[in-house]
């Protein structure tokens, strides 16, 4: 399994299909490298929206998983 670990895409520059590229391109060299499964990760607030879209639009599919946090005082 491949992971994308970090995918950004300036937002002044935004919109202009440049995730797009990125994530093909990382997607291709991972296939290429033998792996068989890539990963991605992105939180699920509005400020990540984009991102999702460009990972569905890639054919990742999303896992539900439970991550659950504690702030320890």
């Amino acid at each position: 399994m491949g992971e994308i670990s970090m995918l950004a895409v300036d937002p002044d520059h935004q919109g202009r299909g440049i995730g797009t590229a990125l994530t093909e391109f990382a997607l291709a060299w991972l296939k290429e490298a033998g792996m068989v499964i890539a990963m991605v990760e992105t939180g699920g607030d509005p400020g990540q929206a984009a991102a999702r879209r460009t990972y569905e639009r890639a054919g990742l599919a999303k896992l539900e998983i439970g991550r659950y946090f504690k702030t320890l005082e």
